[in-house]
């Protein structure tokens, strides 16, 4: 039993734990290149994303910081441009050159 436990747990160790090709000197310059990597990444808070989707964009524009009333305004007039265009389609239309 002692052997099959031995060979279970030997893979999860490596077989060197101490490598002789480790150097100070590698292992400074592979932390230099690190170094470098992260010294090259941007700091800071991330830009502001303009989007393109014209749903997101008057979102961002009434519903975001800035609350606003100009979507109840936008609803009101949507509705009476298209109660205008029921009226002329179902009722008007059919007076323009008769009288009623």
């Amino acid at each position: 039993m002692s052997t099959v436990f031995r060979r279970r747990i030997s893979t999860v160790i490596p077989p060197k734990v101490a490598s002789p090709n480790i150097g100070a000197a590698q292992d400074a310059a592979r932390m230099s290149h690190i170094v470098d990597f992260y010294c090259k990444l941007p700091r800071g808070a991330p830009p502001a994303v303009k989007t393109s989707n014209l749903l997101k964009r008057y979102n961002d524009a009434y519903f975001g910081d800035k609350h606003s009333a100009m979507p109840l305004v936008h609803i009101i007039g949507g509705l009476i441009i298209i109660g205008y265009a029921q009226q002329y389609y179902f009722h008007l239309r059919h007076h323009k050159n008769n009288a009623h």
